[in-house]
C-alpha cells in the first residue's frame, strides 16, 4: 500500500489513552496528554516507561523465546570482532546484558530509564547470579555519565527510535562513536519502519517481541510518529511514540558521524528482500581505512559485481560478445541492428542531453571498459573520471586509453560508487549506465552522487529497472541470477532524486529496448560460441543464456523499464 508523504497510516484504530489498572497509583499510568500523536520529544519516554509497563516488558519480550529467535547472532559478531568490553545502551530488562555476561563479555549496562535499570539488575539476579554493573543515563551526554572505552556498543530493542530529532540522533552517535575504541563496532537495530510507512504494518512476531500473550501494533503512523499500542493478557494497554527511521537514513548518519563499514542484516540474516524482516540490524565498524585498504568496507552487493566482472569469463564475454567498449543497453535503429553500433548511440544521445566543451569536468560511475568516457574525451575534449569497482575492467580501460592518446584527459579510479572518494561539488555532469541495480544501497549511490555534483551540474544515467506496476516476485529469476533483493524503479529514481534537491527531472522511456538488447546479446552468444571455446566456460555461457532470457521475458511481459533519467537542481 503505497502512499504520499504527507498522509499519516491509521494501521489498529484510534489512538487512545490506556485504560487505568488501578486509580491513584501514578506508577501504573501513562501520560500522554490531551492528544498523544503530539507527543514528539526525545524525553518523553522516561515518562512512557512507568512501572506498571516495566513489570510487564519481559511478558512481551519473552526470555526463551527471543534467545531461540536470535540465537548466536550477537555473540558471533562480537567474537568476530575480537570484542571483549561491551556497553549495552539500551538495557532494557536486561535480556541482552544478562546473555552477555553470561557469554563471558565485560559488560556495562546503560539506560535512560531508572525504572528499566531497577527491572535489569533485578532479573540478572534470577537469571544465574549475575550482578549487573548498571548506570543511568542518557545517550546524548554518555561520555559525562558512563566513564571507560569499549570494544562495543549495543543499542538493541529498537530503541534509537526513541530520540525525535535529527540533532539529538547525531549527538547519541557520535557519543557512541567517541566512547568505542579505535576498532570497535556499534551495534544498532530498529524495526523495519520502510515497509510499516510504504504497505502497512505486519509482523512473523518471530524474531523479538515473542510474547504469546501480547500484542504490539502500530496505533499510528505518519512520517514523524509511530505510536504502538501493547496489550498484555490482563486487559492492561500501554503505548509507546517512536520515530519511525528509514533504513538508508539511519546508514547515512553512520557514514557521517565516521563509521566507514556498515553491514546490514533483515531479521539476523544477510539478504532478504527489503519489505520482509521486521527489524534490521546493523553491524558499524570504527575502524578508518585509508584509500587503498577501501575496497574492504565495499558493500556485500558491490563485492558480488565485484567480484562476477572481475572473472575471466565475464572480462572475456563482454569483451568479445560487446568488443570491450559500450558495456551497456543500446538503442536499436532496426531489430538486427549491430550490438556495438546501438550500445554507442545510447552514448551519443546522451551526450546530446549535455553542454559540453573543453572545461567540462565528467565522474562516470561504473564505467566499465570506459568506452562512453572515450567518446566524450575525443568528441568534446572533455576530462571524464571513471570510477569502477572491477580492477580487471580498469586495467582494460586504461590500456585503451593509453593506445588511442587519451590518458591525458580521463582517470581511472578503483571504487565503489557508494562511497566517492572524491571532494563535494567536483563535477560539472554526473554520468553513469546501466550500473546502479548492482548496490544494495541506491539511495546512498543518489546521495554521493549529487554530494560531488557542482550546483549548476547535471546528473544524468540510465539503469535497467522494475516497472513502477510490476508484480511482486515477478522478478525473482532475473534477481536470483544478479544476487540482487531489488531493484530501483522510475518512481524510485523520481522520488529520490526530488529528496536530493534535483528538482528538474526528465526521464525518457526506452523500455521497449531492453529486451531487445538482451535479445541481441542472446542471438550473438549463440552465434559466437565458437569463438568463446576455452576463452568463456560452458557454464557460464549456459546461465548467461538462462539469465539473458529472463531479461527478455521480463521486458516483454512489462515488468522491466529503461530510459535516460536528466536531473538538474
Amino acid at each position: 500500500m503505497a502512499r504520499k508523504n504527507s498522509e499519516a497510516v491509521e494501521v489498529a484504530g484510534r489512538a487512545k489513552e490506556p485504560e487505568p489498572e488501578s486509580s491513584g497509583n501514578p506508577d501504573v499510568h501513562q501520560d500522554f496528554g490531551d492528544d498523544p500523536l503530539e507527543v514528539r520529544t526525545t524525553d518523553h519516554y522516561t515518562e512512557e516507561y512507568v512501572t506498571g509497563f516495566v513489570d510487564k516488558w519481559d511478558e512481551l519480550i519473552d526470555w526463551k523465546a527471543r534467545s531461540e529467535s536470535e540465537g548466536t547472532f550477537f555473540v558471533e559478531q562480537l567474537k568476530k570482532h575480537g570484542v571483549r568490553k561491551v556497553l549495552d545502551v539500551a538495557t532494557g530488562t536486561g535480556f541482552h546484558s544478562v546473555r552477555l555476561l553470561e557469554e563471558g563479555f565485560e559488560t556495562v549496562s546503560a539506560d535512560g530509564s531508572p525504572q528499566m535499570l531497577a527491572k535489569a539488575f533485578e532479573n540478572g539476579v534470577k537469571h544465574g547470579g549475575h550482578i549487573l554493573r548498571v548506570v543511568n543515563a542518557d545517550w546524548r551526554w554518555l561520555n559525562r555519565d558512563v566513564h571507560g572505552e569499549y570494544d562495543a556498543i549495543v543499542c538493541l530493542g529498537n530503541s534509537f527510535t526513541h530520540l525525535f530529532t535529527e540533532r539529538d540522533r547525531r549527538k547519541a552517535l557520535a557519543e557512541f562513536y567517541a566512547m568505542l575504541k579505535h576498532d570497535g563496532i556499534l551495534i544498532l537495530d530498529q524495526r523495519n519502519y520502510d515497509s510499516i510507512l510504504d504497505q502497512g504494518f505486519s509482523s512473523k512476531h518471530t524474531y523479538y517481541y515473542c510474547g504469546e500473550d501480547v500484542s504490539a501494533v502500530p496505533e499510528h503512523v505518519d512520517d514523524g510518529l509511530a505510536r504502538f499500542r501493547y496489550n498484555f493478557a490482563d486487559g492492561s494497554e500501554y503505548h509507546l511514540n517512536m520515530y519511525p527511521l528509514r533504513k538508508n537514513y539511519v546508514r547515512r548518519l553512520m557514514r557521517e558521524v565516521g563509521f566507514q563499514r556498515i553491514e546490514t542484516y533483515g531479521d539476523f540474516q544477510q539478504t532478504y528482500r527489503e519489505d520482509e524482516p521486521d527489524f534490521f540490524i546493523h553491524v558499524a565498524e570504527k575502524r578508518y581505512r585509508p584509500d587503498e585498504e577501501l575496497t574492504d568496507v565495499y558493500s556485500s552487493t558491490v563485492n558480488v559485481a565485484r567480484d562476477y566482472y572481475n572473472s575471466d569469463d565475464a572480462d572475456n564475454f563482454y569483451a568479445i560478445v560487446w568488443g570491450g567498449e559500450d558495456i551497456h543497453v543500446g538503442l536499436y535503429a532496426s531489430p538486427d541492428e549491430d550490438i556495438a553500433t546501438a550500445s554507442r548511440r545510447t552514448v551519443e544521445q546522451m551526450a546530446a542531453a549535455l553542454k559540453l566543451d573543453e572545461d567540462t569536468k565528467i565522474l562516470d560511475l561504473g564505467a566499465g571498459y570506459g568506452g562512453s568516457a572515450r567518446y566524450l574525451a575525443k568528441t568534446f575534449g572533455c576530462k571524464v573520471t571513471c570510477l569502477n569497482l572491477s580492477e580487471v575492467e580498469n586495467e582494460r580501460n586504461r590500456k585503451l586509453n593509453r593506445e588511442q592518446n587519451l590518458d591525458d584527459l580521463i582517470t581511472v579510479v578503483d571504487g565503489s560508487f557508494e562511497d566517492l572518494p572524491f571532494e563535494d561539488n567536483s563535477y560539472d555532469v554526473i554520468w553513469s549506465q546501466d550500473a546502479f541495480l548492482h548496490s544494495g544501497d541506491r539511495s546512498r549511490v543518489l546521495e554521493e552522487a549529487t554530494r560531488v555534483l557542482r550546483p549548476s551540474g547535471t546528473f544524468i544515467f540510465t539503469d535497467p529497472m522494475a516497472a513502477d506496476d510490476c508484480p511482486r516476485g515477478a522478478l525473482e529469476p532475473i534477481l536470483a541470477r544478479l544476487q540482487l533483493e531489488t531493484m530501483g524503479s522510475p518512481d524510485y529514481y523520481r522520488r529520490e532524486l526530488w529528496r536530493l534537491g534535483l528538482g528538474q527531472v526528465e526521464f525518457h522511456d526506452e523500455s521497449a529496448q531492453l529486451p531487445q538488447h538482451y535479445g541481441r546479446v542472446l542471438n550473438e552468444l549463440e552465434k559466437r560460441t565458437s569463438d568463446l571455446d576455452g576463452r568463456v566456460s560452458s557454464e557460464y555461457q549456459e546461465r548467461m543464456k538462462a539469465g539473458l532470457k529472463n531479461w527478455v521475458n521480463g521486458g516483454n511481459a512489462g515488468n522491466l523499464a529503461w530510459g535516460v533519467f536528466v536531473a538538474r537542481r
